[in-house]
């Protein structure tokens, strides 16, 4: 369970609070409730996120439930440490698409007595921890791990498989492109995958051993 931080006056330092899962899992919706609570409180709340996430709007951080709210987006970690002065809170979605100074901007943040939110993929699309997210997760002082239902099982899941025929490691979809899985689901897709690969290998080196013989 999450528990917020009481504040005490005679502590001038912050701290940062990680919420990360599986695409579907909820990340988007839990950082909202807390920033939007945090602005309730009168607090001078900041929300960034990294400019390259245009799926549900240019400048507002979108749940999939359609929870939103005002962000900023960046190009760059280094961003932030300069649009984050005097705030109480400071809020970061999809922190795995930043790059690596994120960990030292939100920890400097957190050293100057700001709290700092961040959400973010734990893992991509391989199964491998995701850009800065395992760092944030070592600084953080909390961590909340939430999890979507699985779409083959109904087991929790904390696995984004893709559907989409792309390697590359940045891909912003939705359902059409990412599927939440377990961990038994997860594994079956992957080496049915791995199977799928194997066979069209085999065709393309019998096609090529033919056109040989043929020549």
């Amino acid at each position: 369970m999450f528990l917020e931080n009481t504040v005490n006056p005679k502590e001038q330092f912050g701290w940062i609070e990680v919420i990360c899962g599986s695409m579907f899992s909820g990340k988007t919706e839990e950082l909202i409730r807390r920033l939007k609570r945090a602005q309730f409180a009168k607090q001078k709340v900041e929300i960034f996120k990294p400019q390259v996430d245009k799926r549900y709007h240019d400048k507002m951080v979108v749940s999939h439930d359609s929870n939103e709210i005002s962000s900023t987006p960046v190009p760059t970690a280094a961003a932030i440490r300069v649009l984050a002065e005097k705030c109480d809170v400071v809020g970061i979605d999809e922190a795995q698409f930043f790059d690596d100074e994120i960990v030292a901007v939100c920890n400097e943040l957190a050293n100057k007595g700001i709290r700092v939110l961040v959400a973010g993929l734990d893992m991509d699309f391989k199964g491998n921890p995701f850009g800065p997210m395992p760092a944030l997760m070592a600084t953080a002082e909390y961590v909340t791990k939430v999890h979507a239902i699985c779409t083959r099982s109904g087991n929790l899941a904390n696995y984004s498989f893709r559907k989409a025929t792309s390697d590359d490691l940045v891909l912003l979809g939705e359902t059409d492109a990412y599927e939440p899985l377990s961990r038994g689901a997860y594994y079956k897709a992957m080496l049915r995958e791995k199977v799928k690969e194997m066979n069209v290998n085999a065709e393309e080196v019998k096609k090529i051993n033919k056109g040989n013989n043929n020549a």
